[in-house]
């Protein structure tokens, strides 16, 4: 058993493992969000597709672990723990700061030449696009406030104080590691970059998704859904035929 199959890495979770799959995808969370938001994801293109989530530090069963605050680092961290599954054709895709923090992994894998060969980013402004946030400075209700708001944590977990206590801490560091992010303006990777955003999120307009145009020198594809900050989830069936065409034999992507 080589390093990508063991199962004791914290950060990279396979739900439906294949091991001689051509094409490997690798999910970036949200913020708040953790590999299992994926799973729906590994179901649906497994066994033609090796799915890896990446499970960021301070949830589920690494909520001991403190969380991380910082972009880079995060991206840094990724980026290590990826390594073993670089062995393949990998796709990367990030949902919200997700979306960034897969930006930034695959420009760490680029400078050595081992980059994704295509790069998806969901529901958020291209990196060189600031907007002032302060969710991190909030009380915790102001917080839950903001997840509720936004309709991606699951309600369940919004109603249990215990959990709520677990993971706030490491969605206040989420929130202040994509808050206080600032990109060079000229960042870019060299694969292909595909853009989904929904047509009514209230966190990124169209002009600011489409702008990730900038940071590419590659193609670059935009696609629009109905539904807001979570589009993908309203969209499942339609995100998966965007995943489904990409990973088709002869795909202008994978070849």
């Amino acid at each position: 058993m080589n390093s990508a199959e063991r199962s004791d890495n914290l950060w990279v979770r396979r739900f439906h493992p294949v091991g001689d799959a051509e094409h490997r995808l690798v999910c970036f969370p949200h913020a708040g969000g953790s590999a299992p938001f994926y799973f729906p994801v590994s179901a649906a293109l497994s066994p033609r597709v090796d799915v890896a989530a990446m499970m960021y530090p301070g949830r589920q069963d690494r909520y001991r672990e403190p969380g991380i605050d910082s972009i880079a680092t995060m991206a840094d961290r990724a980026a290590e723990a990826l390594d073993p599954f670089m062995d393949r054709s990998v796709t990367f895709f990030g949902h919200s700061m997700g979306a960034i923090v897969a930006f930034e992994t695959a420009r760490r894998f680029e400078r050595d030449g081992r980059g994704p060969v295509h790069l998806f980013v969901s529901g958020r402004r291209a990196p060189s696009v600031f907007r002032t946030e302060r969710v991190h400075q909030r009380d915790d209700d102001g917080i839950v406030a903001a997840l509720k708001a936004l309709s991606g944590t699951d309600s369940r977990l919004l109603g249990d104080e215990d959990a709520l206590r677990l993971v706030l801490p490491a969605i206040r560091s989420d929130y202040r590691a994509i808050e206080n992010y600032r990109a060079d303006p000229h960042a870019v990777v060299d694969c292909p970059v595909t853009v989904l955003t929904g047509d009514a999120d209230p966190l990124t307009s169209l002009d600011d998704a489409e702008a990730w145009k900038q940071h590419t020198n590659g193609d670059f594809d935009f696609k629009v859904f109905p539904g807001g900050h979570f589009f993908l989830s309203e969209q499942a069936k339609d995100v998966l035929a965007v995943l489904n065409e990409h990973f088709s034999a002869g795909s202008p992507a994978t070849r």
